[in-house]
């Protein structure tokens, strides 16, 4: 007997293995839990309804398709999907596996769902009997949709321009687009692309999409809709607006590819913060070192504080690179190593923190733990530090 992914899913929620959002509790702060000393999530519907703002207004007002694949960027994909989808601006979700998207129409959510993926023909009547709108990118695809469709089904195109990941070509799209048209049981509600983000070639990808548009349309070839503008996008290439777009990580509260620039013609506001209580406070004596490899040796003494979050968390092993905590209104350097479940905080000569306190390892609470700023202290890419938020961290509305 083949198990569907629907029945899949709903078993195992049954069984609890699903991530479930938590209930805000009243702890010492909004959202934390009231005991406990594991680490949490906290998602923030304020900060998610101003960057949908925000998207729109430097979008001239157009439809947003928000992207909420990998997780919803580690926010939580039910959560987020639950908190956009009231907000006029949303005109539906954006995801890359057939799981998720089962997953929002099991969580209730009505708008559209577009899956950017290859869909396997056994999941086909599954997706289409829940409304999913599928991505064609192949020869064949339109032949193998159409088989099982019942009556006409909105579908999207997936043009390649050049990113040269996934999508139909665009110099082969329009005999491509011709064949389509000879199915009936296809309708082509929308047509998309996604840019490589390299200034100069992402406008000749967006000559070669218009360039197809103006052919398909002489020999009466509607493409539908178009989008192509992600968060990059919708900052830096306004001509590719089009009719409506399709930002991600913005949504989220953090800067695609240039922060300052970006941040000077709008300014955004984390939706997550990544929190955990400490756990241990101790005075290290000169010569005494700090975890793993002992990286960070005490040259005096030293008070530090361990958190009870790691790289199983999603934190990045390159905080101890120049990573900085928020407790209070105070920032910790990160020292030592980032171990699977622990990391370690230099305090000071003082002891200004106690076990029980919340330390913020990311957030919109201060500068340096922005997630673009943890991004640039550590090296590593504000995708990394947002996508790789552990699913399994318990996570709460504030």
């Amino acid at each position: 007997m083949r198990i569907s992914r629907r029945s899949f899913v709903t078993a195992a929620a049954a069984a609890g293995t699903l991530l479930r959002p938590v209930r805000a509790l009243a702890g010492s702060l909004p959202g934390a839990p009231a005991q406990g000393f594991d680490p949490w999530l906290e998602v923030d519907a304020g900060a998610l309804a101003h960057n949908v703002g925000v998207v729109s207004s430097l979008t001239g007002g157009r439809p947003i398709l928000a992207v909420v694949k990998n997780n919803a960027y580690g926010l939580g994909l039910e959560l987020v999907a639950r908190l956009l989808e009231p907000m006029p601006a949303i005109a539906g979700f954006a995801v890359v596996t057939t799981e998720s998207a089962i997953r929002l129409r099991d969580a209730g959510v009505r708008k559209t769902i577009l899956l950017m993926a290859m869909a396997a023909d056994a999941d086909l009547p599954e997706l289409l009997a829940r409304d999913i709108r599928l991505s064609l990118f192949t020869d064949d695809q339109p032949g193998r949709v159409a088989a099982v469709a019942r009556g006409p089904v909105p579908v999207h195109l997936y043009l390649d321009t050049g990113m040269g990941r996934m999508g139909m070509p665009y110099h082969r799209a329009l005999p491509w687009r011709a064949h389509i048209a000879t199915h009936r049981a296809l309708r082509v509600e929308s047509s998309f692309t996604e840019f490589a983000e390299e200034a100069v070639f992402d406008r000749e990808q967006l000559a070669r999409l218009v360039e197809l548009i103006r052919l398909a349309q002489e020999r009466g070839l509607s493409m539908g809709s178009i989008h192509a503008a992600s968060s990059n996008g919708v900052y830096h290439l306004p001509d590719a607006h089009m009719d409506m777009v399709r930002p991600g990580i913005a949504l989220y509260g953090a800067y695609p590819s240039r922060p300052e620039e970006e941040r000077a013609k709008a300014v955004l506001q984390p939706a997550v913060r990544l929190r955990a209580r400490v756990v241990r406070v101790e005075r290290m004596r000169p010569g005494d070192g700090a975890s793993y490899g002992r990286r960070w040796i005490a040259e005096r003494p030293t008070w530090t504080a361990t958190l009870p979050v790691g790289h199983s968390d999603g934190y990045t092993r390159q905080a101890v690179n120049g990573a900085r905590v928020l407790i209070g209104e105070r920032l910790y350097p990160v020292i030592g190593a980032v171990s699977a479940s622990h990391c370690i905080i230099e305090v000071g000569e003082a002891q200004t923190v106690q076990v029980g306190d919340i330390a913020t390892l990311v957030g919109p609470d201060h500068p340096a733990i922005h997630p673009n700023a943890l991004a640039a202290a550590t090296g590593t890419s504000v995708y990394d530090v947002l996508m790789h938020l552990s699913p399994s961290l318990p996570r709460s509305v504030v």
